[in-house]
Formats: structure tokens, sequence, C-alpha cells
């Protein structure tokens, strides 16, 4: 069996029940779930609302990156799903889960799935500030 057990770019709401469902393991004695959300700052600067994009090869990056992680740690189950669109204040914008034997596997794993994430798959964040001033943010940092 697969330990992917989800990926997915989404412009519906996310739902952290889903996640963590797809990676219950009865083999796994630490999972470890993320979950970013749009904040109302970033830099010191009011946050009004935000957008994802996502380029067409992004699904396939996001594969690449969950199969990497999956190599290196000795993973259960692995999920990753991300929005895109706009988004609100509170809004779930990405959610990664990973289940391991033991828990500072399943921390490690979901940290460098997120990490990975956001360094390596081309989605970007379009932040629209209260001043009206507006920022393009890559998700491949």
């Amino acid at each position: 069996m697969d330990v992917i057990r989800l990926l997915d770019i989404r412009d519906t709401p996310l739902s952290v029940d889903e996640v963590y469902a797809a990676v219950g393991d009865h083999a796994a004695g630490g999972t470890t779930l993320f979950v970013g959300t749009v904040r109302e700052q970033d830099q010191g600067k009011p946050v009004k609302r935000l957008s994802y994009s996502a380029h067409p090869s992004a699904q396939a990056e996001l594969r690449r990156v969950a199969e990497k992680v999956a190599a290196d740690f000795p993973v259960t189950a692995l999920a990753a799903v991300h929005r895109v669109g706009d988004l609100e204040l509170g809004d779930v914008a990405v959610i990664v889960a990973a289940a391991c034997p033991h828990r500072g596997e399943a921390f490690a794993a979901s940290r460098r799935l997120i990490d990975d994430l956001k360094a390596e798959v081309p989605i970007w964040k379009h932040q629209l500030f209260d001043d009206g001033s507006a920022e393009w943010v890559g998700a491949c940092e």
C-alpha cells in the first residue's frame, strides 16, 4: 500500500478531519498534523485577505516532495492539501500530516513535508493589506 494517502491542491475549504482520517494507521505510534492559517499580520503589516495561485505542475511537484519524505523517514502514512483561490483571515491554507512508528519521526517527517512544500512546490500567495498595498510571495522560497 502507498504511504502517501492524500495529496491535493483545492479551491474548496480544507478539512483537518479528512487529513487526519487519511493518515490513520494502526502501525503508527505518532501522528502529527500541521495546519497553516491566514494570519492577521505579515511583517508587521495588517493583512486584509489573500489569494493563492498554483502552477499547473504544482500537483506533480507536491507528489515528488511527498515521495522524498516517504523515502527519508519511516512513515506509515502521509498527507498534504493546499488551498488555492481567495482566503479570509483564519481560513485554513494548508494541512500536512505524517504518521510514523514514533512521535519524533512523525514530527520530523511532518516538518520536512511542510518545509519542502513551501520551498519547492510552485504555489504563490498574493497578500492584500489593510492600507491598500499588496505583495506577491512565492511559496518556492
